[in-house]
């Protein structure tokens, strides 16, 4: 997965045209882009939306945002997406993995209701939204089999701690939360799971977003939300391995395994250890992931 679009929940006309903006996921809202007020319609039309969906192949995965454990609205968002449930619930303003065994106990209770599966459902959690989640980074690590990726956000850790801003023009991300992406980095590696990146506010300025995705996939993050149709094919490029790195990957794991038993091996002139194998095979997996035939 390289690309997640946002979509308003209560938009069925946006959720309809996400479908075809070659967007990796969709992530249907029913958090912040819904007005308190439209709560309950917007539950009503993306259960719609999945009921409607979610039996097609031919789609990107579909997630459904719902509002925070504290918020008071979280059981009803659940339980107003009905028996078509999406493939993943994202879960924002995460406090730590305790956050995630209650949300997993909610979501067995939801699949055991409409005769899914036990743990059909996974689960993405924005890990750095308040100050206090900056502390609880290290506790995802198996807090659920459900977690299949963090990622971070600005916005309202910019307005939990009071910050001004939390970007200057043309210098990226102010020092707290360049902390803050760091440390979830640090804490999807910890738990194994995906480091997915924030979005990228000013959906016109496509030059800038192109230089934050190249950036997020140097420093390990594998994917990037997006919050306009136009961010998805910039984020999409840049996040898919090129063809010159998915054949030095395959070189390399073709040349460990000819090797044997080693820790280290030789191609033109350069030494590749067993990280640099490592490295190689999640490139491969992202590849096929991305589509990309991998002989």
């Amino acid at each position: 997965m390289r690309s997640m679009l946002f979509v308003p929940g209560d938009s069925p006309k946006k959720m309809a045209r996400g479908l075809e903006c070659g967007a990796d996921a969709l992530i249907l809202d029913l958090e912040d882009s819904v007005a308190p007020a439209a709560k309950a319609d917007a539950r009503a039309a993306t259960a719609a939306f999945l009921a409607e969906h979610i039996s097609r192949t031919d789609r990107p995965s579909l997630l459904v945002r719902v509002n925070a454990l504290d918020s008071g609205l979280i059981d009803d968002d659940i339980a107003g997406l009905g028996p078509a449930l999406p493939e993943a619930i994202m879960l924002p303003k995460a406090q730590g993995g305790a956050d995630i065994q209650a949300l997993h106990a909610r979501l067995s209770v939801a699949e055991a209701e409409h005769g899914h599966t036990d743990g059909a459902t996974a689960i993405h959690a924005i890990a750095t939204e308040t100050g206090r989640a900056m502390f609880a980074l290290g506790t995802y690590r198996d807090s659920s089999p459900r977690l299949q990726g963090l990622t971070w956000g600005a916005e309202d850790l910019s307005a939990d701690i009071g910050a001004e801003t939390n970007r200057l023009p043309g210098a990226g991300a102010t020092e707290p939360f360049r902390i803050a992406r760091t440390m979830l980095l640090f804490a999807a590696a910890d738990a194994n799971v995906a480091a997915i990146d924030t979005v990228h506010v000013d959906f016109r300025d496509l030059d800038d977003l192109r230089d934050e995705c190249a950036t997020a996939r140097r420093d390990g993050f594998t994917a990037k939300m997006a919050i306009h149709p136009a961010q998805v094919p910039v984020i999409n490029e840049t996040f898919t391995p090129t063809p010159d790195e998915i054949d030095l990957a395959r070189r390399i794991i073709n040349r460990f395994a000819e090797a044997g038993d080693v820790g280290v091996v030789a191609i033109d002139g350069k030494m590749y250890d067993r990280p640099h194998l490592r490295r190689a095979e999640g490139l491969l997996a992202r590849a096929r992931d991305a589509g990309l035939h991998i002989a």
